[in-house]
């Protein structure tokens, strides 16, 4: 579990953001006798991270097998959604017979993966419906036993997680079978899951349905697999760059590429995954700090479900005044969030390609001398409020001496938590090209589907990898819901205020470009235009409300049924003639004339009253009527 939002970690939620949680006893069904994950029952045990691990003696047995040994499949997944964004990055797993689809937080410091059961009473509405274990043909609960926390009527095991953050998700394990999608090669597995009947704090209000347990320990889906022998003992995550989003997943092993480099990561040490950081360079010089800094309490831990990175005061320090001293041409700002003090740098430009120009390279060295370099993209976020800003990603962690470091540290690269060699690797490389340049051929297999017989796709339209550089006019997008056509046409204006929300827009901005009834279906052609008197939006906006279109960050209601996002189209601003350019100036100086064409004839008409009212002249001679004098 990670801090996923904007909230940042303090003295103790860094510890939430390493996914340090208070862990309620947990059980799960072994592979073969149904026994659960943690050996004994009783109260809530506190579990820090400690220099012990229960299946050390586990990780180090000759059956595990290495990274990219060939005797074994992997499930190649997609990424999803926005780091900065979302938060988080999520994957698509399918559970059940049929299989029923969730969005889950890929987190590599959880160990339990967990959805929301149909019968929860205190679950937030998320991304998907619910789990329904009664529409599964393949659901067996974990019984109770001697060795697991039971429920009330003493049947199933129970699971709860309770994180220094203030969120939590309790509920009763379950087993099923998991589905990867149509581009592993793993076929699907049962495997022991929480049904959650309980959820609090952002677990409770985070679109994403759930979370996806990738650390150390039984109920860890990483670890189930690998108990089975049905994938090598090792994951990869490859987040995308800045504005771009998505990425790849891989459970198994991957070839790893010969300029690889890696940090020993000793499972001794804590549950999480950690690595050996002895320095940090800033354009190429080394920060002065100790080296020790990076070891202190807990280390240097790494978790893909953490934002942001996090240093101990002293390192952070040093990293910010090295940074702001190389950056003298950039006009310090205050951040896009006045409840933060962020440090923030105007005058860098749109280009994320260029940032290297401004920005220094930092370098981070590892206990075996080998270096990561990292580019500004991966400790910069975006400004959100000023177009051409960026702020630093890289926070103090309180007072709190453990380093930790987020998805920003390792955006457009490919890790490699080579469990089964204790060391994590690192590839600089673009996430949205991986499969190519791995030179990894593609054999997709078949996608989880109700219908056998069914070829339709219902993954999300794909988003894109990235965004020409111009101002962006008009967004199309094509969207197909299973609604008639008759039945949605009262429903149309309400329907775009809901995307309007969803999408975090004015509804002034959503409008109905055309519609075609297709039987028992409605195709509609959204347009999304920039907001307010503004002609265009930025790249990042666009990009934006794009992401959360085909990651389907929009929910229906019920009467509204299901959609299906066909086609998207980013249009520029188109080019003006000459006359659309100096329109408004014309039209001014027409009215200026208008003004003093009608001023001009105003004045000759009121000259000329003035004088048509005095008396006319009067020769001498000529004839006058007679007046009558009128007494004093």
């Amino acid at each position: 579990m990670a801090s996923r939002g904007r909230p940042r970690p303090g003295s103790l939620q860094a510890l939430a953001a390493a996914s340090i949680a208070i862990l309620f006893l947990a059980a799960a069904s072994r592979a073969a006798a149904g026994s659960p994950d943690r050996p004994a029952p009783g109260p809530p045990l506190f579990l820090p991270l400690t220099r012990s691990y229960p299946n050390a003696s586990r990780l180090a047995a000759s059956s595990r097998r290495g990274l990219g040994d060939g005797a074994h499949p992997n499930a190649r997944m997609r990424l999803h959604d926005d780091l900065l964004t979302n938060g988080y990055y999520t994957t698509r797993l399918y559970i059940g017979t049929p299989p029923q689809e969730f969005a889950l937080i890929v987190d590599s410091g959880s160990t339990v993966t967990y959805v929301p059961c149909a019968s929860c009473e205190q679950c937030g509405n998320h991304q998907d419906p619910r789990f329904q274990p009664d529409l599964s043909s393949s659901y067996s609960p974990v019984k109770c036993n001697v060795d697991c926390t039971c429920d009330s009527d003493k049947k199933q095991c129970t699971y709860e997680r309770q994180y220094a953050e203030m969120s939590s998700s309790s509920g009763v394990l379950g087993e099923d079978i998991v589905s990867f999608g149509r581009e592993s090669e793993l076929k699907p597995q049962r495997a022991v899951f929480g049904c959650e009947n309980s959820e609090t704090g952002d677990l409770f209000s985070q679109h994403a349905d759930g979370i996806m347990g990738l650390g150390r320990g039984q109920l860890s889906i990483m670890d189930q697999l690998v108990e089975k022998g049905v994938i090598s003992d090792s994951f990869s995550l490859c987040y995308g760059g800045m504005d771009i989003g998505g990425g790849a997943m891989v459970l198994g092993g991957v070839p790893a590429p010969s300029d690889m480099v890696f940090s020993h990561s000793d499972p001794l040490r804590s549950p999480y995954y950690n690595i050996e950081l002895k320095e940090i360079h800033v354009a190429g010089k080394a920060l002065r700090v100790d080296s020790r800094i990076f070891d202190s309490k807990h280390g240097t831990v790494l978790d893909s479900g953490t934002t942001y990175a996090y240093l101990p005061e002293q390192a952070f320090v040093a990293f910010r005044d090295a940074v702001t001293s190389k950056v003298h041409s950039l006009k310090k700002i205050r951040g896009p969030d006045p409840n933060y003090k962020d440090i923030c740098f105007a005058g860098a430009g749109r280009n994320v390609s260029k940032l290297h120009e401004v920005f220094p390279d930092v370098d981070m060295v590892f206990g075996n001398g080998q270096k990561l370099s990292l580019t500004p993209e991966n400790y910069l976020f975006r400004h959100s409020k000023v177009d051409g800003a960026y702020c630093l990603g890289v926070f103090q962690n309180g007072k709190d001496p453990t380093t930790l470091l987020g998805g920003i540290i390792v955006r457009n690269t490919l890790v490699t938590y080579d469990r089964h060699n204790e060391k994590i690797g690192f590839w600089k490389t673009n996430c949205s090209e991986l499969w190519e340049r791995l030179h990894i051929g593609d054999a997709p297999s078949p996608a989880p589907s109700s219908d056998t017989n069914s070829e339709t796709d219902m993954s999300p339209a794909p988003a894109p990898s990235s965004l020409p550089e111009f101002d962006v006019g008009l967004i199309t997008v094509d969207m197909s819901i299973n609604v008639t056509y008759p039945n949605l046409k009262p429903h149309l204006h309400e329907l775009a205020e809901l995307i309007a929300k969803e999408l975090e827009i004015d509804s002034r901005q959503v409008r109905v470009m055309n519609i075609t009834s297709q039987g028992n279906s409605t195709l509609i052609r959204w347009g999304i235009f920039p907001a307010g008197s503004d002609n265009a939006m930025s790249n990042a906006t666009a990009m934006g409300i794009i992401y959360r279109l085909t990651q389907h960050h929009v929910q229906l209601p019920e009467n509204l049924g299901s959609y299906q996002l066909l086609e998207w189209n980013v249009q520029p601003l188109p080019r003006r003639s000459w006359f659309q350019e100096h329109v408004v100036s014309i039209l001014l100086g027409i009215l200026l004339v208008v003004l003093v064409t009608l001023s001009a004839f105003l004045v000759v008409l009121v000259w000329r009253k003035k004088f048509s009212g005095q008396t006319a002249y009067r020769p001498v001679d000529s004839v006058a009527p007679e007046q009558e004098l009128q007494p004093l």
